[in-house]
């Protein structure tokens, strides 16, 4: 374990925060300062740190003084010197007996050294500065006279970006400095040399950090975004909410789409994130397709031989859910289509282009959203992301798409043709369902649709409901069943059944896996595995 010795002249917030975080499992062995009057020390004590306080005596020497430091610090065990706001240049006399020190600077080395790196920042108007975070090196000439070009030109172990806005002053642009970046970089710091990942090579005047590479998932992450729309508000009308672009995104989005129908109010933030959710469900069929989405699940799903057809067949799913959803194509939209989803109100439409006609008919509803997304192309963003209440959660995007070879079939009774065919569409369009999540199909179109149950039968019995009740012109007679995850026990097989179940496809991997496959060959049903779930939970 990483034991530091903090070393301030002033709040030591910076120190505190190390001590509150521990990062790598680091830990404070003592806290020093030359100042008898610094907050630190109160800080320092309700943590139960030790302190110890070394004032600069009246026309004392830098060397003479820095000696009485380590004295004081002999007492104590440490492996990381951490200064904070310690307002003193250290000689040799000091470094060279320490451990290696560190230091944190309020700007992006080697812009803006010095005392005043905030207003010098600001005096030169850049738009971008931040903070260092450097192994600490003699800054002496060979007289022992401080060199103003040494200081703070140590080794950079870290740094993080802070912007600067219109109107900023000092006070203000420092506390976002060292709240939005101290707090982020100093830590990370001390991390990696907790982790022993850290090679400090002096004579090249360089850090070298393990990992620390252009990977999907580096160790640290620097992004920028700039705001694209101001929202009416965010999934309540009480939530002020704001659209933030990725100028860098080649992919078709709902973020960067046009909306055609310039008189019809603006999106929402749940009408962005529900036309997401139904734009990527349409980017995995090559076919004709159209989903419509309701609270970013599928209320349907189908493809065909035409677009008018695929919107038919997914509508009649669940038209009456459907009622104030969000409609995506992966077609041009034609004038038969149009007419299709005009006939009932819809929140918003999107595709890749619309014909004249369609863009007419669909611009007769005054508030349907038309949004033009351009060519779909390829996916290329890879990975996906969820902002949580202190940091965030990166992970690939569900690119998985099964063949018929990837499946294994083990049940008695072995698939046909055209049941594998469902499969694999229903498998495509439960990815984008919420978990618990099942989903009834025939052919290439939805019957039924449970989501976002916590029990995986109770999702069983109302994807039967909503198919029994809700679907128009289908039933469940003779339909595949997908199921997002293992079934824990066969009770979820024995409902399927009663709804008319007649095959399955699912990941596998319960313990109770042999039980569940003898309750499909007991109602004579095909089951397939595929070998890895598709949970999506949010």
């Amino acid at each position: 374990m990483t034991q530091i010795a903090g070393m301030a002249g002033n709040r030591g917030r910076n120190l505190m925060h190390i001590a509150d975080l521990t990062p790598g499992g680091a830990e404070l062995a003592v806290v020093l300062t030359n100042s008898a009057d610094a907050p630190v020390l109160e800080e320092a004590e309700k943590r139960d740190i030790p302190t110890e306080v070394v004032e600069l005596d009246d026309d004392e020497a830098r060397e003479a003084h820095e000696r009485r430091v380590l004295d004081a610090l002999s007492e104590y065990e440490f492996d990381l010197v951490c200064l904070d706001g310690y307002m003193r240049i250290l000689t040799g006399e000091f470094l060279e007996e320490a451990p290696t020190t560190l230091n944190v600077h309020p700007s992006l080395l080697p812009s803006f050294p010095g005392m005043d790196a905030w207003g010098d920042a600001l005096d030169e108007g850049v738009r971008l500065t931040g903070c260092t975070v450097h192994v600490v090196t003699e800054a002496a000439d060979e007289e022992g006279k401080v060199d103003p070009k040494r200081v703070d030109s140590g080794p950079i172990v870290t740094q993080e970006p802070i912007p600067v806005y219109e109107g900023d002053t000092k006070d203000a642009l420092s506390e976002r400095v060292l709240y939005q970046g101290e707090f982020k970089a100093y830590p990370r710091a001390v991390r990696w040399f907790s982790d022993g990942k850290v090679e400090v090579d002096y004579d090249a005047n360089a850090v070298h950090v393990a990992d620390d590479t252009d990977d999907a998932l580096p160790t640290r992450r620097v992004e920028t975004a700039d705001r694209a729309a101001d929202l009416r508000y965010g999934e309540n009308p009480h939530q002020d909410a704001a659209l933030y672009s990725d100028a860098t995104c080649e992919e078709a989005s709902v973020v960067h789409a046009d909306q055609l129908n310039e008189g019809a109010k603006a999106l929402s933030y749940n009408n962005y994130n529900d036309a997401d959710g139904a734009l990527n469900l349409i980017k995995e069929f090559d076919r004709p397709a159209c989903a419509v989405i309701k609270h970013t699940n599928p209320a349907g799903c189908a493809t065909a031989d035409s677009l008018a057809e695929a919107y038919d067949r997914a509508l009649r799913t669940d038209a009456k859910s459907a009622f104030g959803g969000i409609v995506a194509l992966n077609r041009e939209c034609d004038d038969a289509t149009a007419e299709q989803i005009v006939d009932s109100f819809k929140e918003v439409v999107v595709a890749p282009g619309y014909t004249d006609e369609a863009l007419a008919t669909l611009c007769e509803k005054k508030n349907l959203r038309v949004l033009d997304v351009g060519d779909l192309g390829e996916i290329t963003e890879t990975h996906t992301e969820k902002d949580l209440v202190g940091g965030r959660l990166v992970q690939e995007r569900d690119m998985q798409a099964p063949t018929r070879d990837d499946l294994e079939i083990v049940t008695e009774r072995e698939p046909t043709g055209e049941q594998l065919d469902a499969m694999s569409f229903a498998w495509q369009t439960i990815k984008h369902v919420k978990s618990n999540a099942i989903l009834f199909a025939k052919g290439t179109e939805t019957v039924g649709v449970g989501a976002g149950q916590v029990s995986r039968v109770d999702a069983v019995e109302i994807a039967k409901m909503k198919t029994d009740r809700d679907a128009e012109g289908k039933d469940a007679e003779g339909a595949v069943m997908a199921s997002d995850a293992f079934f824990p026990f066969p009770d979820a097989i024995e409902a399927a059944a009663e709804a008319g179940i007649e095959a399955v496809i699912q990941p596998g991997g319960s313990v109770n896996d042999d039980d569940v496959i003898e309750a499909a060959n007991e109602h004579d049903m095909a089951m397939v595995f595929t070998g890895s779930r598709c949970f999506r939970h949010d």
